[in-house]
């Protein structure tokens, strides 16, 4: 359970390898030792994350879990639960991809749309069963300013993340009845291993500032937060702007 103060015992990332996931383990494992299970496909990069954890006083098991294998997210998430309640789950997986590519080939639109919304609803779905049963927990959805008002310059990431945010804030209304609590995190561009080699962008953010976001909205049951907190005022007059002047705006 989570204690007094937001501190869980427990936590279960889908997206084992994100470093925003770890940094928000981290954050966790700074207050107390937990138990962690890192979900994803079997990889160097997996072992050198559960190494990394355990080097910090974790518990850690890891899981194989394939966004786009949906058919055994069911399986997967029993697995994950199979050793006792989990208290907060991190979904973290996600491409980003390459913007003009997207649109104009089959294969990596589809991709894209597979991992990052299809992929998500079929997690989402069978985390809720789990959850509504344990009665008690919470989630954090890592979204993306990107899908708030989805851009020419990466509309096929955008529109993903545009379903992604829309099905986990309704998940938090579905879920709220059953003590279950969803907050939705809205990053701006966030300098990680996804990022590598794009240029610096306006606000970008640390996976580390990111987590620190996403952990004191957990504490303060929030439901929708930006990392950072600026991304709501710029968001919220973006969303106004008209269609002729938004599409002349260099982003």
């Amino acid at each position: 359970m989570i204690d007094a103060v937001g501190n869980p015992q427990s936590l279960l990332l889908l997206g084992g390898t994100s470093d925003i996931a770890l940094a928000i383990a981290e954050k966790y494992l700074a207050q107390r030792p937990l138990r962690i299970v890192l979900a994803a496909r079997p990889s160097a990069r997996l072992d050198a994350a559960a190494q990394r954890l355990r080097d910090k006083g974790a518990e850690v098991s890891t899981l194989d879990f394939d966004a786009k294998d949906t058919a055994s997210h069911p399986a997967a998430l029993d697995k994950a639960f199979a050793d006792g309640d989990v208290d907060v789950t991190v979904v973290a997986f996600g491409l980003l991809g390459d913007a003009e590519q997207a649109w104009q080939d089959h294969a990596t639109a589809v991709e894209l749309a597979t991992v990052n919304y299809t992929a998500a609803v079929s997690a989402g779905v069978a985390l809720a069963d789990r959850l509504k049963k344990q009665g008690h927990g919470a989630v954090i959805a890592l979204s993306s300013v990107a899908g708030e008002r989805v851009r020419r310059s990466n509309f096929v990431y955008g529109s993903t993340k545009a379903g992604f945010d829309g099905f986990y804030l309704g998940l938090g209304e579905a879920l709220r009845p059953f003590g279950v609590h969803v907050t939705v995190v809205r990053p701006g561009q966030v300098r990680t291993k996804m990022t590598e080699g794009m240029d610096k962008a306006p606000l970008e953010q640390t996976a580390e500032q990111v987590a620190d976001v996403a952990v004191n909205a957990v504490r303060s049951g929030k439901e929708l937060v930006w990392a950072p907190s600026a991304f709501r005022l710029v968001m919220s007059a973006l969303r106004h702007v008209p269609r002729p002047i938004f599409r002349k705006l260099p982003i």
